[in-house]
């Protein structure tokens, strides 16, 4: 495995996890660092760097953001949220990685990119939920502005940085992992 593959696989992994966060940041971002030459895709996902996708997936991203802050509206994409993170958190990862078999890009994009994305997605749809159950939705807009700022750095660092946006990720995952055994009933 080349150095070009592991680090194409950690791009897809904090891309994928950006996603979990904010569904249309990452892939408007992954769409701009195609377009302007900065990562290049695979062949068959060369149009994400085209124009007419940053353009549908930046007012996408925008209309994503906003929608978030609309009391009620937060809650309902929340709960769609999770099937489209790990949906999208698939594609940035099949999009990215480079030079492996289709049998490995597709397994490690379904597991780590799907897997990555929709456990980030599900935490960070509890997360509003249990702010709308103790504030009454008045600290959702927090919530909001947090998850859209983490996915805006994760992205970024996971096309520049692909190594530390990896080890974030880590890092996410790790205070998902804590928090679940936190909250679970304990079992006698």
């Amino acid at each position: 495995m080349t150095t070009e593959t592991i680090i194409s696989i950690f791009l897809g992994i904090g891309l994928s996890a950006s996603v979990g966060f904010r569904v249309f940041v990452p892939l408007f971002a992954l769409s701009l660092a195609s377009y302007f030459n900065v990562w290049e895709l695979n062949e068959s996902w060369q149009w994400i760097g085209s124009l007419t996708a940053v353009i549908t997936l930046g007012v996408a991203t925008l209309v994503e953001i906003f929608a978030y802050y609309i009391p009620y509206v937060d809650n309902a994409l929340d709960s769609i949220a999770i099937p489209l993170a790990a949906i999208a958190g698939t594609a940035v990862m099949v999009s990215t990685v480079a030079d492996l078999s289709p049998v490995i890009t597709w397994a490690l994009a379904i597991i780590a990119g799907g897997g990555t994305a929709a456990a980030v997605a599900g935490s960070s749809g509890a997360t509003r939920l249990a702010s709308t159950a103790t504030t009454g939705g008045i600290a959702n807009p927090l919530v909001s502005t947090i998850e859209t700022g983490t996915s805006v750095v994760m992205s970024v660092l996971s096309i520049f940085i692909p190594v530390i946006a990896f080890v974030f990720v880590l890092i996410i995952l790790y205070l998902i992992f804590r928090l679940y055994k936190k909250i679970r009933p304990s079992q006698p």
